[in-house]
């Protein structure tokens, strides 16, 4: 069976599932039925959706098995966002822009090295 389709393939809009059948008793339910969020992400979406759950969120663990940088593992994992039909960074505080400038103020004051500052804000300090 091939995977359910949660965008259309020519205009790029989320699809509605209007029709459910049993294959067991025959059964057929017709209506307008929502797709999932994971149903809307592309085939390599959902493998890197998968990779990051397997490595627990660290993207440092996803470096080294998918041989990408932090950055590009971080702008693919905002485009899985917005994929999804999330803002980039909606859920965070201003504790964590507040925590990048402190690591950037300190770089700046000769209080961190830039090894250090990098660390810090790929969050492994």
């Amino acid at each position: 069976m091939h995977p359910i389709l949660g965008t259309c393939p020519v205009c790029g809009e989320t699809l509605a599932v209007t029709r459910l059948h049993c294959r067991n008793c025959d059964t057929t339910i017709e209506g307008r039925f929502a797709v999932g969020a994971f149903d809307r992400l592309s085939p390599e979406q959902l493998a890197f959706a998968e990779t990051f759950i397997r490595c627990e969120g660290k993207l440092n663990r996803m470096e080294k098995e998918l041989n990408l940088s932090y950055p590009t593992l971080r702008a693919r994992l905002n485009d899985l966002i917005r994929s999804m039909g999330y803002e980039v960074g909606q859920e965070e505080s201003g504790t964590a822009e507040d925590e990048r400038r402190r690591i950037l103020d300190d770089l700046a004051a000769g209080r961190l090295t830039s090894e250090a500052a990098v660390k810090a804000l790929q969050g492994n300090a």
